[in-house]
């Protein structure tokens, strides 16, 4: 199998909702974005984020990360696509169609 093929290589999402009425809230919803940040996702629109993988092994590493450090309260999804199935994601603000601009993809040394 081709080492960078665009069906190995994978993206993560993850899809939050969290509450943030309280100050305990609040602390906890910047403390998961915090992690999120840590561990190298970028936020792709409010309450998702995206992070690249090379591969869907790389994936697994960073969907247990992820899920250490889950708020005690909120929705949370975590979705995991091919760099193919990424590429194929059509944006538009309002009816306008956007360019989609790719988060800035972390070089990984083997």
């Amino acid at each position: 199998m081709e080492r960078l093929s665009e069906y190995r290589i994978m993206w993560i999402l993850v899809f939050f909702d969290l509450p943030t009425e309280t100050k305990k809230d609040k602390k906890a919803y910047t403390a998961f974005r915090k992690n999120l940040h840590k561990d190298g996702f970028t936020m792709f629109q409010f309450s998702i984020y995206v992070r690249h993988c090379a591969s869907s092994e790389n994936a697994t590493v960073h969907i247990k990360r992820v899920k250490s450090f889950l708020p005690e309260f909120g929705q949370i999804g975590i979705m995991c696509v091919t760099d193919k199935q990424f590429a194929s994601i059509e944006l538009f603000y309002g009816k306008k169609i956007q360019q989609v601009t790719t988060p800035n993809q972390q070089l990984e040394l083997f």
